[in-house]
């Protein structure tokens, strides 16, 4: 009797674990003093592949904040972020494992991978065979991680935001999908059935997806255990705050846990708010699976509306229920299709990213559409005037996605989405994808794509799903070719470009030629339109090189290539072609103050006040800018900057014309070509003219645009004039001159590790020279900056005037004869704008007795920090000069490095003057490298996204 009740007992297990779902069980118990979290727990994995597996791989994803040289330190570098590199021990995270064991207690042999420190390789005793599941015991310690690096973790408060916190299986669906965290919040995980007991410090309270079971309290310790559980889960936010923000709000779909803040909006408004969503959710996604859905506020920051989030609280052109509205429904959308539609978040995540947007696109057409892009600012007086204001809110999308694609950094959004720029993985991506799903919605007219995309999302709920299941299914839906979408749109980086190359009237017939301009099979909607009215519409399919179509004549006056701005076309400005009329009827043009969106319909010229201060000798200068660059950057730009300087009370200015030449696909990235022209102050009363006729070549690796690696060649010619007035300061002891100047630079940009090289010829009447300039900065493991610099310059030739240093290289401070720089002071041998430093040429600090070298010279620059941005430098080299012995110099000092490349201040200590701290004039031989220059400040917020 016992001996078959045992068998009975085993048939019923074993069949149980054959059909069990994957199962996770989690005891967890929080200690907030030393940040730590013990965890016993159980893995039930089910081999739901058709190959017997040998090993299972686990993600602890908290261990990813181990070390320095995680991927995840890496990607933090790469954002040219310091925090992570620059904190102590204690405030990264880890993980200890104590016992990893099978279900009868036998230890399994793991180890983490090299290249994934995060990733745990199981090896198993037994083999699992398909259909079967695998039990594995878990003990370990996790060393909670500082917010600060990603917003998960612990914060100053002691309060807990965990995500990926706990073990989790990873998925085996013919090959294993593990990675490595890097801060995309895109961890592939099976669905799991959870059951979590959790105890911590009852003056805590804890907030989660998952649904609450029990709670108990402990009287003794001030302890509580709460046991929370869910089925076919795959969310693994928990919140552990002692004044938790959470609202919760249930409606007749499910429950919205939530929070997401509004300042001013009153808690029923919320309500109805979240009311109306998940109505919305509900109609297109079908009903929720779960009971709560949870939003965070560190959802949204991570994934805000761009436009929105930028402004301050005081400056809202919308309304406060809108604003909180979009919040919360961009916020939900991505969790409700993550949570339910079961992507490779990593490998096809534009799907799920796409979907979020496009439903966004239909929300605010359905709801507010009459709502601008600029809100009520729109309707300002002075404002209504620009392009910008007559923009319908879903404009921003095709703005953003445009952006980086005229700047020629886009990337085909089907790539890794670590493979993915920080704007394209985070703005530009999700953007283009869901322009591209309503641009393939208003093609596929045969039928309604948002009901397709509804049935699709149903029928695959909580099922592993691919995009080829999603481009197989809208496939069978339309008899539309839409092969083009997953394609050309979707798979490559190939931007959509047509023009009305041509037309032609008879007597009863108008034959008109549409040109592709890309080598693409993407279609284009053409629009028929009478006094600027839409009369009729048709879709334009197959156009190889140019296509030539006929229409039967009627009333049409104009003809207009994606009329509706539904398509993300490149370049919308040659889309227009009126049946009758010169050039100026095509396109007119207007004239504007300051810079506007790109408006299609006219050729934009805009006036811009300038106030600006380049030197001492001019002073604050007034002036117009008259130019043609738009938000969205163009290929041929021109500007014309006449101005008045209130010093010097003189004309100056510059002009310059340049057309940039994009190439994709090809590691030669772009090449510009043109010419600038400017007339300033160079000292008092003594002014100089500049013409420069320049061509670059510019190189990034093209299957890496995450790597900020350039190379770059320049060819240039300089011709100066000076002109000296009676007043003038300085004496002219060279003639005008020109110079060629030929460089290659490569460029390796970043925090931790950084290097530029570059050799720079120049050639002109009297002289010609070559010189290589080397430069390395590495910040350690050790929190110590190492600053190398190298340079060597000879002249090839020097027939110029031996009493003067005009050409000469330069130890401390170059004469800068092609005026490159942007000195405040440049002719200054005295005062606080003679100490201003550009580090070039020699690089030294000091100013030395043998400031110049006219035959050649070699110097090496060293920095090491001291204590945070105080730094010790020290400079050696030699310095040649005709008809005399090379000389040996050196200088050292102390560096604040305030904010590297922008502003610094050196203090020499000692030098071959003797111990300059010591001399009287001391103050006198300070220096300090300062930047005014907007570009340059900007170029510092900026690099981390591009």
């Amino acid at each position: 009797m016992n001996k078959s009740l045992i068998i009975t007992t085993i048939l019923m297990l074993s069949g149980f674990m054959l059909l069990a779902q994957n199962s996770m069980d989690i005891n967890a118990s929080v200690n907030v003093d030393t940040k730590t979290i013990t965890i016993a727990q159980t893995i039930v994995y089910k081999n739901t592949s058709n190959t017997v597996l040998d090993t299972i791989y686990l993600n602890d994803w908290n261990h990813s904040y181990s070390t320095k040289s995680t991927p995840l330190a890496k990607r933090f570098e790469e954002a040219f972020s310091t925090k992570f590199h620059l904190a102590k021990n204690e405030q990264r995270g880890f993980t200890v494992i104590t016992s990893l064991q099978n279900d009868t207690g036998v230890q399994l042999d793991y180890s983490r991978l090299k290249a994934h420190p995060d990733v745990i390789e199981v090896v198993l005793k037994e083999p699992l065979v398909p259909n079967a599941s695998y039990r594995i015991n878990l003990n370990y310690q996790l060393q909670i991680p500082d917010a600060t690096f990603t917003d998960y973790g612990i914060t100053k408060d002691k309060n807990f935001d965990l995500k990926y916190w706990y073990i989790t299986p990873a998925i085996y669906n013919g090959a294993w999908q593990y990675y490595s965290n890097k801060n995309l919040d895109d961890m592939f995980v099976p669905k799991s059935d959870i059951r979590l007991s959790i105890t911590y410090p009852r003056n805590y309270k804890v907030t989660s997806e998952l649904d609450f079971n029990a709670n108990t309290l402990n009287d003794a310790n001030q302890m509580q255990t709460t046991i929370l559980q869910g089925k076919d889960r795959v969310d693994t936010y928990l919140s552990l705050h002692r004044l938790p923000s959470f609202g919760f709000v249930q409606t007749d779909d499910f429950t919205i846990i939530s929070n997401i803040n509004e300042k001013g909006l009153q808690g029923a408004e919320k309500a109805i708010l979240t009311d109306k969503i998940t109505r919305y959710l509900t109609e297109h996604f079908g009903a929720y699976p779960h009971n709560q859905l949870l939003v965070t506020s560190i959802d949204y920051k991570k994934n805000p509306l761009y436009g929105l989030n930028q402004l301050p609280d005081f400056f809202r052109p919308f309304p406060k229920d809108f604003q909180y509205e979009l919040k919360l429904l961009k916020t939900a959308l991505k969790k409700y299709i993550d949570n339910t539609l079961l992507l490779n978040p990593r490998k096809e995540h534009w799907l799920s990213e796409g979907l979020q947007i496009y439903y966004l696109i239909k929300y605010v057409e359905d709801y507010y559409p009459d709502m601008k892009l600029l809100g009520s600012l729109a309707d300002f007086w002075g404002i209504r005037a620009f392009h910008v204001s007559d923009l319908d809110f879903n404009f921003q999308y095709f703005l953003y996605s445009m952006e980086i694609a005229r700047k020629n950094l886009d990337q085909p959004i089907a790539m890794p989405k670590d493979s993915l720029t920080k704007f394209n993985a985070n703005i530009a991506g999700k953007y283009k994808a869901g322009v591209g799903l309503n641009y393939l919605d208003q093609f596929t007219d045969d039928i309604n794509l948002s009901d397709a995309i509804t049935e699709f999302v149903k029928a695959r709920q909580l099922q592993p799903v691919s995009i080829s299941d999603f481009e197989t299914f809208i496939t069978s839906k339309t008899k539309k070719d839409v092969r083009w979408f997953f394609t050309d749109y979707i798979g490559t980086r190939k931007k959509i470009d047509f023009k009305i190359s041509s037309l032609k009237t008879t007597e009863d017939s108008i034959s008109l030629t549409i040109k592709n301009k890309r080598n693409n099979s993407m279609p284009i909607s053409l629009f028929k339109l009478k006094n600027d009215s839409v009369i009729d519409q048709l879709w334009v399919e197959n156009i190889e090189g140019k296509k030539t179509i006929t229409l039967p004549k009627d009333s049409t006056d104009k003809f207009v290539l994606d009329y509706d701005n539904v398509i993300p076309e490149f370049n919308q400005r040659d889309n227009y072609k009126s049946v009758k009329g010169s050039f100026l009827n095509n396109k007119p043009f207007q004239f504007r103050v300051f810079k506007d969106i790109e408006d299609p319909d006219y050729n934009q010229v805009f006036l811009m006040p300038l106030v600006e201060f380049n030197n001492i000798y001019d002073g604050l200068t007034l002036g117009t800018k008259v130019y043609n660059k738009t938000v969205l950057r163009k290929r041929l730009n021109y500007r014309f900057s006449p101005q008045y300087a209130t010093k010097s009370r003189s004309l100056t200015g510059s002009t310059s014309v340049f057309y940039t030449h994009n190439l994709e696909n090809t590691n030669l990235f772009d090449i510009t070509y043109g010419i600038s022209a400017g007339y300033q102050s160079f000292a008092e009363d003594a002014f100089f003219s500049r013409i420069r006729p320049t061509i670059s070549f510019r190189f990034r690796d093209h299957t890496d645009l995450r790597s900020d690696k350039v190379d770059q060649i320049l060819a240039r010619y300089v011709s100066i004039e000076r002109t000296l007035g009676p007043d003038a300061t300085v004496i002219i002891d060279e003639p005008d001159y020109g110079v060629f100047n030929l460089r290659y630079t490569h460029f390796s940009p970043g925090l931790i590790n950084f290097s530029r090289f570059n050799t720079d010829f120049q050639l002109a009447d009297k002289f010609s020279k070559l010189s290589v300039n080397y430069e390395f900065r590495k910040l350690t493991k050790g929190n110590r900056n190492i600053n190398f610099r190298f340079f060597a310059g000879v002249f090839l030739d020097n027939r110029t005037d031996p009493n003067s240093n005009f050409f000469s290289f330069a130890l401390d401070r170059p004469t800068d004869y092609l005026f490159d720089f942007n000195y405040l002071g440049r002719s200054e041998d005295a005062g606080l704008f003679s100490q201003q430093i550009i580090i070039a040429e020699g690089g030294f600090k000091s100013q030395l007795d043998t400031p110049f070298a006219n035959q050649w010279m070699t110097t090496a620059n060293f920095n090491t920090s001291i204590w945070r941005y105080i730094q010790a430098y020290g400079d050696v080299g030699l310095v040649k000069n005709r008809f005399s012995s090379a000389q040996f110099v050196y200088d050292s000092g102390i560096r604040l490095n305030l904010v590297e490349d922008y502003f610094e201040i050196y203090f020499p200590i000692y030098s071959n003057r003797g111990w300059e701290i010591a001399q009287p004039d001391y103050d006198q031989r300070i220096r300090f490298m300062f930047t005014v220059d907007p570009k340059v400040l900007v170029g510092l917020f900026t690099r981390r996204w591009y």
